[in-house]
């Protein structure tokens, strides 16, 4: 039986029906998914200011519910302390460890299926943004649920001892060359749906910052100097060369 979860919370926590068996919920602009199957149901992401993502879940569906994150930045493990586990790539561990936030890892790779019942995601590793940053691909309805590293009206964060932007443009490099697998683009920040098409324009965006061909803005985040790059459509936010 699902639980009937607080319909003034669900108001605040903006719960997007998307389709039949997709959600989204907007979480003070970073946003996590909860895709059914017909054996179970997933949540990608649990939230930053939300730590209650499994409650908001059995509200939504009465299949059992497991959790893959996609890195272990802190707007995206707000609930994870609800889990006993979750999946991750494992080269994600560092950051996750640093984030003390419990649990047991379950290691995913490049190219693992994670079945939920005549629904497959796929993980695809995208190295940059984190080391273990990856997105998942709703094979049968060609959605791309990308994390942080695609981003429309967005910030993406490039700045700090864990990001590694010549990872970055490769990870860019291979979704681009993936996008007759997919006909939109949901990422955790920004517009959606996002077109495919937005992909190639960060990759050259990225390729003209790395080859010093690019002007940027020098802001201050938390009295840490950095640079900005607008690409016109997002904003790249990097570490100063």
């Amino acid at each position: 039986m699902k639980t009937d979860w607080n319909l003034e919370q669900k108001e605040k926590e903006q719960i997007i029906r998307m389709d039949e068996k997709t959600w989204r919920i907007e979480d003070t602009g970073v946003r996590f998914f909860l895709l059914a199957g017909s054996e179970k149901a997933l949540l990608i992401d649990s939230g930053m200011r939300i730590h209650h993502a499994r409650d908001i879940a059995a509200s939504l569906t009465d299949l059992p519910t497991e959790l893959l994150n996609t890195h272990a930045d802190m707007d995206h493990i707000g609930s994870n302390g609800q889990f006993a586990s979750f999946y991750m790539h494992a080269g994600e561990t560092e950051n996750w460890r640093r984030s003390g936030i419990g649990g047991k890892m379950i290691p995913v790779a490049d190219g693992d299926v994670i079945d939920i019942g005549a629904r497959e995601l796929r993980i695809i590793h995208l190295p940059g943004h984190t080391a273990g940053s990856i997105a998942v691909l709703d094979v049968r309805n060609r959605v791309l649920i990308s994390g942080d590293p695609v981003q429309q009206n967005g910030r993406i964060f490039m700045f700090g001892a864990h990001r590694n932007f010549h990872e970055y443009i490769r990870s860019l490099e291979k979704l681009d060359g993936m996008k007759d697998q997919f006909d939109a683009v949901w990422p955790s920040h920004g517009d959606l749906p996002v077109s495919p098409d937005i992909i190639g324009k960060l990759l050259h965006g990225a390729e003209r910052i790395e080859k010093n061909e690019m002007e940027g803005t020098e802001e201050e985040f938390h009295g840490q100097k950095i640079m900005a790059y607008d690409l016109g459509f997002t904003v790249l936010l990097c570490d100063r060369k």
